[in-house]
């Protein structure tokens, strides 16, 4: 009787282990842009700087994409860099465990587009971006940044 016992534990532990593999893992190993707009913005606040990266272009369109693109070229050309450091933390100084526990993203999607809001403190005071997205092959890619709370857009930057 033991041995059924065991028998039925072994079949229901064969069966949440392949629930498992066939419904969560895949999930879980989705890159983040397939995802939601606001799994697109979070990993600009996972690692800051991340938006000047040019490795991570393919995270943008236009026209965020062009003024990077821009500043790419303008640092090339060891002219100088056109774009403040830390945009998606309005180009403040930051504390990260400020940061950390203040950070709120929200987003709300309508069809291909969509607006992401992420609030947070640093050094005491309150700040709030805007991004812009646009759903680009099924893929989330950040249009724009805006400042609420200092009133500057990244479309608006001259990189020449």
């Amino acid at each position: 009787m033991m041995r059924g016992i065991e028998g039925s534990q072994s079949n229901a532990e064969a069966a949440m282990k392949a629930a498992f593999a066939t419904v969560i893992l895949p999930l879980l190993v989705t890159p983040a842009m397939a995802g939601t707009a606001v799994e697109a913005v979070k990993p600009f606040y996972d690692r800051i700087g991340l938006e000047l990266d040019p490795a991570e272009r393919g995270r943008f369109v236009d026209p965020a994409k062009a003024v990077f693109d821009a500043r790419d070229r303008l640092e090339k050309s060891e002219q100088g860099d056109c774009i403040d450091t830390n945009m998606p933390l309005d180009s403040v100084a930051y504390d990260k465990a400020e940061l950390d526990k203040t950070l709120k993203i929200i987003g709300s999607e309508t069809g291909d587009t969509a607006i992401v809001v992420a609030a947070f403190m640093a050094a005491g005071e309150p700040h709030r971006m805007q991004w812009k997205l646009k759903k680009v092959d099924g893929e989330w890619k950040i249009a724009d940044l805006l400042s609420v709370t200092n009133e500057w857009a990244l479309s608006q930057y001259q990189c020449e």
